[in-house]
């Protein structure tokens, strides 16, 4: 098992020459810190949406992985994992919405004993417009049949040499398609934060692959 810490440095600044102390029992403000009880996580950014979402890596029998090719946003016209958006307004859990998701979108029931949590993904600032932290489960039954069309796309199953050919968002070829195929029955932990020019920084949280038989 491997951590890789994303180097985050939650120390305070030197406050020599800097503004005065504050009273004693109280530390005064950091920018760009988090503050409890204050409307807005970080001072001095701009606060985005955060939203908590599922992905589902299914398979046949011969292990061709299931995608669905997007008719709807984000990612229209390209190749991903089903999966859908937690509902954090009934406090659902990731893998009560992974059941959820996948029996409104292959017809698949399923208990959480049936998933295996692949791998955790946060992202900051997707297209400048909102944070995302993302759920990756490997259904572990496998699919006998090709799911029906959904509103949401056309489902098709794919070999992973076949990945290479498909339109797949750039994020998933480059970074997330790589870390599944290397932590499947593992799991790892992955932070990418999207900068304003579009670069995306990744950061391997935690690795724990796991050899398949």
């Amino acid at each position: 098992m491997t951590d890789a810490p994303a180097g985050i440095n939650c120390g305070l600044p030197d406050s020599k020459g800097g503004a005065p102390a504050s009273p004693p029992g109280r530390r005064r403000p950091t920018p760009g810190a988090f503050h409890p009880g204050r409307k807005g996580a970080l001072l001095g950014e701009v606060t985005l949406p955060y939203k908590i979402a599922t992905l589902l890596y299914c398979f046949d029998d011969r292990d061709n992985v299931l995608l669905i090719r997007r008719a709807q946003e984000p990612n229209r016209g390209l190749h991903s994992p089903p999966g859908g958006k937690l509902k954090t307004d009934i406090g659902e859990s990731p893998y009560a919405c992974a059941c959820r998701e996948a029996h409104e979108e292959t017809g698949l029931s399923l208990a959480p004993s049936d998933l295996h949590l692949t791998g955790l993904v946060s992202e900051h600032g997707y297209q400048g417009q909102t944070h995302w932290l993302m759920f990756l489960f490997e259904v572990r039954p496998r699919l006998r049949q090709l799911p029906p069309p959904h509103r949401e796309g056309v489902f098709g199953f794919h070999s992973r040499a076949e990945l290479a050919l498909l339109e797949l968002p750039d994020t998933d070829r480059e970074q997330i398609w790589p870390l599944f195929w290397s932590h499947r029955d593992g799991f790892f932990a992955a932070h990418v934060h999207v900068h304003p020019d579009g670069r995306s920084s990744w950061t391997l949280e935690q690795s724990s692959p796991r050899r398949r038989a």
